[in-house]
Order: C-alpha cells, then structure tokens, then sequence
C-alpha cells in the first residue's frame, strides 16, 4: 500500500489518468502545460514505483504485493495482479524510460503536443498492466491496448512511410496473438473454468496439447521481441517513428515478448519448451549471426541499430532455452540493459536528426568537431551496445555465453560472434559519422548538446554504467523466482 492505496494499481493508473488529463489541455496554445504536467506524471509515476524494489522481499520466490479483485464474474476474469523477480525489474525500467521519452519530446514536437505526451503516458500504464497482470485476459487487455498508443504515436508523428510502417507494425502483433488468445481460451476450459495464471503453471498437461500450445504463443511473443524470421516490422517502425517512439519501442515494448516467453511459454508447457528448445536456440542464433552481418550492411543510422535491437534479443531468447540460471538471469540483465542501452542510440541519432533532419551515415562526419560532449556520450553508448566490459552491455552477454557453454561449446561460440558483429557495425558507424574532418556547411553548423539533452544522457549513462559495474542489485531480485522456474521446469516428464 501507498497514500492507503494498492501500489500496482497506482502504478497502472496513475500515468493514465494524468496522460488523459494532458489531453484535456486540448490544443497547442497548452502545449507547455501539457508538458509540465506530463513530465510532473512521469517523474511522479517513476516515484511511486521504487517502493516496488524498496518493499521486495528478494527471498521469496512468491508473487508479491497482490491484488485480487472479481471483474467478469461470470467467466471467473479477475482483477488479479501481482509481481516477482521477472516483473518486477520490467516495470521498474518502464517507469525510469517514460520521464526520459517526455523529456526527448520536449523541444522537438510542436504540433498536438498534448496528444503526443499523453499518448506516452497512457502506454506507459498499460505498458505496467502488461507486466503485473496475473489473469490471462486481463493481461490480453493490456497486451493489445499498449498497440493502440504506439500505432498512434508513429501513424502521425512518424516520417514519410509512418502510415504504412504504423499499419505493418499493428497487423504483426495483432495477428500474432489471435492465437495466444485461443491458448487462453483451451486453458480455460482445461483448468475448469480459470483464467489465472498461477493456476496454468500447476495443470498437467500431456506434451502433444503443450506443444500446440507453446506454439501458439510462440508466434505471439516471436513477433513482440521480435524474433528471426518475423522480424522485419522493426526496421520499418523504428525509422519512421519520432524518437520517443523508437526509444520507447526499443527499451520497453520488445520486452513484452520477452517476458511473455518467462511468464507463460517456460512454466505452462515445461514438457514443450524442451522438446523445442533446439528450434528456439537455433532461431535465436540466427537472429545474432545473420542479423549481425545485415546490420553491417545499413546506411540508415536508424536502421542499423533497429538490427542491432534484433540480435541483442536473440541472446535474450538464447538465454531462456538453456534452461540453466546464467541463461535466464543473464537474459533478464540483457532485457534491462538494452533498454538503456538502445533507447541511448536512439535518442543519440534523434539528436543528430533534430539538427540535420537527415539518418543517413553518408550524410555525416567530423561531427566530434563541433559536437564533442555528444561524442563522448556516444562512444560510450557504441561501446555498450558493442559489449563493453564495464558496460550493462558486457554482463547480460557474458552471462547468457556462460549458459550456453554449460550446454554446449558451439552455441556459447556463435553465440560469441555477436562481440565481433557488434563492435564491427557499431564502431564502424560511429567512426564515420563522428570521427574524420568535417564533411559538409551542414556539420559546420551543428551546436553542441543543449542542457536538457545532456541531463537525458547523463541519466541514461549512469544507468549503462551502473549495471555494468554493480548488476548485483538487479541479479539478486530476480534470483529466487528464476531458480523457482528452472526447479518446476526441470520436474516435467522431459
């Protein structure tokens, strides 16, 4: 409880009230009251959910402030939230992300201002509801309302294909979960009328039914992380959304089919997820190979760190198939880390964007002349998403390598190559746009960082630094309720 009232469900509601509240400033002669009162919700809502890490009982590996409410009693749907040592980091994250995002709008949308930052801040709650829902459809709510905003936020503030990457980015994930809808509906009927979570990981279920049923799923949370071969709504959305949305996209959206594999996919169908694990690995290590080289190949900034956001997932999936606690741990600090981290690259080419008007590489150079407080916060960025020991970037991937060489030698080496592709594309990108003399009257003319986006860099720097140095802090959280899961997976037939 906080000010007397349930803690998840202030975190769910409190940035959707104040997101409609900044709608009802109306229109752009409010646009800074909408924006101080988006950034007082964000900064509020971020507030309210350290009590979350605060309160945790690292201990347990038990859900934990849970709320349990009847909503459609007739089909025994439930109110029911609640948080462990998986969600509880992925909300965290979110709420840290969302000040950053209002932030990075701040100066750069001028038309339907509110809209813009009321739409963040709406998908934020949702985004929270994703996390903590413990019933099936009270999740798929949320699970399909955090589209809404998002098709929204690149459909009309995107560039010039924004209507066509908006449409794409919906159907993907739309139609991907039609079938994890149909899953919910057949474990209902199996449970004896039950649309709780908690109770799907108790049901016995044969292999044939759970592979059916991972399956299902599995196209659902494939397209969410998004997972070779389902992958290519990415790109599209990534360069046609404003910065906020690729930086929301990046950090916080991809994590949902993350999440959606460790809270339902693993402990559901124990039997299936391993009788599939050599799929799943051998999809994840394509994603890390053969995405890596396709990012080699971009010209769009943007683009070539959309494709980097694949293959850094690719490890995130790599690691919960192995079934070993570096793996799904290591996963976990990978999910965290690369929402620091690529939501940093993003906001890194929105800059550069915000004062060229231009992604592509060939366009820049020599920028470290006239910009070299921002060079520096790049290169550390370029050095963590290269997997720089030192850097959040280094440990979620050593982690995952580490549980991949308990399995097998090849997959910890494939795995491996990512240190390679990494730095080469990440490196040879930086070298060219920022290094060098300057290229054109357009780089001669750039002004360095203004105050409020080195305050937005320097956040997002301490927290890559943070986690690369001391990841104890979110490695313990979620250590009981990973080996918790590895016990239960471990006890199937298999």
């Amino acid at each position: 409880m906080l000010f007397g009232l349930p803690l998840l469900s202030l975190i769910i509601w409190l940035p959707i009230v104040v997101g409609l509240v900044v709608f009802a400033t109306g229109n752009d002669r409010n646009a800074q009251l909408a924006r101080l009162i988006a950034i007082m919700g964000s900064v509020l809502g971020f507030m309210v959910a350290i009590p979350l890490y605060l309160q945790f009982d690292s201990s347990l590996s038990s859900m934990q402030f849970v709320e349990n409410h009847p909503w459609v009693e007739r089909f025994n749907i439930y109110y029911y939230l609640g948080v462990d040592g998986i969600s509880m980091p992925l909300i965290l994250l979110n709420c840290f992300t969302t000040p950053l995002v209002v932030m990075a709008g701040w100066a750069v949308i001028r038309e339907r201002v509110s809209q813009y930052m009321g739409a963040f801040l709406i998908m934020s709650g949702i985004v929270n509801g994703v996390f903590a829902s413990l019933d099936a459809m009270l999740f798929y709510v949320f699970w399909e309302a955090s589209l809404i905003p998002m098709f929204l936020i690149i459909g009309i503030w995107g560039g010039p294909n924004r209507v066509y990457a908006a449409i794409k980015f919906f159907l993907y994930t739309l139609l991907g979960s039609l079938l994890m809808l149909v899953a919910f509906i057949y474990l209902y009927q199996i449970s004896g009328g039950s649309f709780s979570i908690i109770d799907y990981h108790k049901l016995p279920i044969p292999l044939e039914p759970q592979i059916l049923i991972f399956l299902a799923m599995l196209l659902a949370f494939a397209v969410k992380v998004p997972m070779w071969p389902v992958h290519t709504w990415l790109p599209d959305a990534h360069v046609e959304a404003p910065t906020g949305g690729s930086i929301i996209l990046a950090a916080i959206l991809l994590k949902m089919g993350g999440y959606g594999f460790l809270r339902f996919s693993l402990p559901i169908a124990p039997d299936a997820s391993q009788y599939l694990a050599g799929m799943m690995i051998a999809l994840s290590l394509i994603a890390i190979v053969y995405i890596g080289i396709v990012a080699l190949m971009q010209v769009d900034m943007k683009k070539l760190i959309a494709y980097s956001s694949v293959a850094h997932m690719g490890f995130v999936t790599l690691g919960f198939f192995l079934f070993n606690a570096y793996g799904i741990e290591g996963a976990m600090v990978q999910m965290v880390s690369h929402g620091f981290v690529s939501g940093a690259m993003f906001l890194c080419v929105g800059v550069l964007y915000d004062r060229l008007h231009s992604r592509q590489i060939a366009d820049y150079g020599g920028v470290v002349n006239k910009m070299p407080i921002f060079a520096t916060f790049f290169m550390l960025f370029a050095m963590a998403n290269a997997g720089l020991p030192g850097t959040s970037g280094f440990v979620g991937e050593f982690m995952v390598i580490m549980g991949a060489m308990k399995v097998n030698f090849w997959y910890a080496f494939l795995a491996a190559t990512t240190l390679i592709f990494g730095a080469a594309y990440t490196l040879w990108m930086y070298k060219r746009v920022i290094f060098g003399s300057i290229a054109s009257p357009a780089v001669e003319g750039l002004n360095d960082v203004s105050k409020r986006e080195f305050a937005i860099l320097a956040i997002l720097a301490a927290a890559v630094l943070w986690l690369g140095v001391y990841p104890f802090p979110l490695t313990d959280v979620m250590h009981a309720t990973v080996d918790d899961l590895l016990a239960h997976i471990t006890q199937s037939k298999l």
